[in-house]
C-alpha cells in the first residue's frame, strides 16, 4: 500500500510540474504540490528505512525514493528563493545516472509483468530526470517537451498505477 500511496502523489506532482513547465500553473503556487508530494514520499521512505520490517530491500527502496522526495522539495525551495535551478539540474543528472542501472537490473531480473513495468518506469524516470538536467543545468530550450513528458509519465507511471494499487486492482 505504501507504493500505491507514493505513486499516487508522484503522479500528481509530475503532472502538475509538467503543467507548470507549460506555463499553466504559476511559480507562486507550484510549491504546494512539491512540498506535499516530497513530504509524503519522505514519510514513505522513512517507514521503509526505519520501520519494524526494514531490511536491505526496503532500505534500498527508501534510498531510491528519497532521490525523488529531494527533487520535489528542491523544486519548492527554488520557488521561494528565486534560484534558476541549475543546482537542481545537476542533482537531476545524479538521479538519472543512479537509476539507470536500477532500470537495467530490474528488467534483467524481471519474472513478472509487474517487474517489467517497474523496470520500464525506472527507465522512463531516468529519461525525464535527464531532461530536467538538460533544461535546468544546460539551459536547453526543452521546457515544452519536458513538460509534456512529465504529464504523460505522471499519469502512466504514477497516478494510474498508484490508484490501481490502492484500489486493490494491482498487486
Amino acid at each position: 500500500m505504501l507504493l500505491g500511496l507514493a505513486l499516487l502523489y508522484v503522479g500528481a506532482v509530475l503532472s502538475l510540474n509538467g503543467l507548470w513547465l507549460l506555463n499553466h500553473i504559476g511559480d507562486k503556487e507550484i510549491w504546494v504540490i512539491n512540498v506535499f508530494s516530497g513530504g509524503v514520499t519522505l514519510l514513505v521512505a522513512l517507514q521503509l528505512a526505519f520501520g519494524a520490517g526494514a531490511d536491505a530491500g526496503s532500505i534500498k527502496a527508501a534510498a531510491l525514493t528519497l532521490l525523488f522526495s529531494f527533487t520535489y522539495l528542491w523544486v519548492a525551495f527554488n520557488r521561494f528563493n528565486g534560484a534558476d535551478g541549475r543546482g537542481l539540474g545537476w542533482f537531476s543528472l545524479f538521479v538519472a545516472i543512479t537509476i539507470t542501472p536500477v532500470s537495467i537490473a530490474t528488467l534483467q531480473n524481471s519474472t513478472t509483468a509487474w517487474d517489467i513495468w517497474l523496470g520500464l518506469n525506472w527507465a522512463a524516470w531516468a529519461l525525464l530526470w535527464f531532461l530536467f538536467f538538460l533544461l535546468l543545468a544546460m539551459q536547453k530550450p526543452i521546457a515544452r517537451m519536458t513538460g509534456v513528458l512529465a504529464i504523460l509519465q505522471g499519469i502512466l507511471t504514477g497516478w494510474l498505477p498508484g490508484y490501481l494499487l490502492l484500489d486493490g486492482i494491482l498487486g
